[in-house]
């Protein structure tokens, strides 16, 4: 059982800063996802983490033990490649024990106990003959994750182990990797450019970009409340539509609607609502409704021409026009609607928020955030 922790962590290639000063702290037995687009510093962090990396500056810390100088091997970390790493002339057991031997710190009878183990663990019994070649990827990766877990390490370090794998057997593997957590209790990282991968299995989950921590928080707190314009944009998929609005007296104006703000709630004062400021509105497309099918909302509602429409069988995706601006709002699955033709879209007005239009920050969302527990370490990125 380990804590791991970065501490103003930065790293440098020539010119390029792909890690900009991380702080960051992972429980004990957590199971932490890192999230971001292509070439935001994820990666490297967690090379950083196995030792992989020299960091330019910084420390990183094993419980109280710093690390940062420490060789890989010293570390008692294991890592879990993208592209599984196996060897091809081996067997799954071979391949599971390798290098164990030479090491010294395990009898021939541990090793056996250690490999039974892991292979009732991960069900690979029936793989441990068998080469490289004649396995499928999930059971290619079932042997990756089964050499890691015969070190008994004090924390996994996971490169987008999944994004290998086909769609339906990612879905299975998020399953696998979630009960083996469970079991195991071991603290993890875990990196990948799926937010989906990210929001189902993190306990927290870490955004980044541009090599820096955006938001740090539990799956559900980053889609409800997005501290910035880049993390409401990239967690959710249809990701929330953005429109410009100028905030006038608690009301969000647009060219083609006005939009009440609800002031209830400790993190909005009405001095903030009520001096005109120039702002972002973000509303997600599940938030957006018909009016004709949702009554319930009230009569507040603007009009739209629908672009596109994309059935998804239990539900259809709607691309309308607001002025000059494009949103996208879920319909139900057989709405009798048409390009072309104009409908009267409503909002739920406790799912609304508004961000900065310079800064990107988050001033406002129409619900209060619950305010998190005083005694979880998150981290000096928050």
């Amino acid at each position: 059982m380990t804590t791991l922790k970065l501490k103003n962590l930065r790293k440098e290639f020539g010119d390029v800063v792909a890690v900009k000063g991380l702080d960051l702290s992972v429980r004990d037995g957590e199971f932490l996802v890192i999230v971001g687009p292509s070439g935001c510093g994820k990666s490297t962090t967690l090379r950083l983490l196995a030792g992989l990396e020299t960091a330019t500056d910084g420390a990183i810390s094993m419980d109280d033990r710093e690390v940062t100088d420490t060789e890989p091997k010293d570390r008692n970390v294991a890592m879990v490649f993208q592209n599984y790493a196996l060897y091809p002339h081996m067997t799954g057991r071979r391949n599971i024990t390798f290098g164990m031997n030479s090491s010294g710190s395990f009898s021939d009878e541990e090793i056996d106990r250690r490999v039974a183990e892991a292979a009732d663990t991960l069900d690979i019994t029936d793989l441990l003959d068998r080469k490289p070649q004649a396995m499928s990827g999930g059971e290619r990766q079932r042997v990756a994750l089964g050499r890691a877990i015969v070190r008994d390490p004090d924390a996994f370090l996971m490169d987008e182990p999944l994004s290998n794998l086909d769609a339906k057997l990612r879905i299975q593997m998020r399953a696998e990797l979630t009960r083996l957590h469970a079991e195991l209790n071991t603290t993890t990282v875990y990196v990948t450019h799926d937010q989906t991968e990210a929001m189902t299995l993190g306990e927290r989950v870490v955004v980044m970009n541009d090599g820096e921590i955006m938001q740090v928080d539990p799956p559900q707190t980053l889609y409800d409340y997005p501290k910035n314009r880049f993390v409401a944009e990239f967690i959710g998929d249809p990701a929330m539509n953005m429109l410009d609005v100028v905030v006038e007296d608690g009301v969000a104006v647009h060219d083609a609607f006005r939009l009440p703000l609800p002031r209830e709630g400790a993190d909005r004062s009405s001095a903030e609502l009520g001096k005109a400021r120039n702002a972002v509105l973000g509303v997600r497309p599940e938030d957006l409704y018909l009016a004709s099918e949702r009554p319930d909302l009230g009569e507040t509602d603007f009009t739209a021409r629908i672009d596109v429409t994309e059935p998804l069988g239990d539900n259809l995706l709607v691309h309308c026009s607001v002025g000059d601006e494009v949103i996208k709002m879920q319909a139900a699955p057989r709405s009798p609607l048409e390009p072309g033709g104009t409908v009267s879209v409503t909002y739920d007005p406790a799912r609304l928020h508004l961000f900065d239009q310079e800064t990107g920050d988050a001033f406002y969302h129409s619900t209060e955030a619950v305010p998190p527990d005083k005694s979880v370490e998150r981290t000096a990125s928050d």
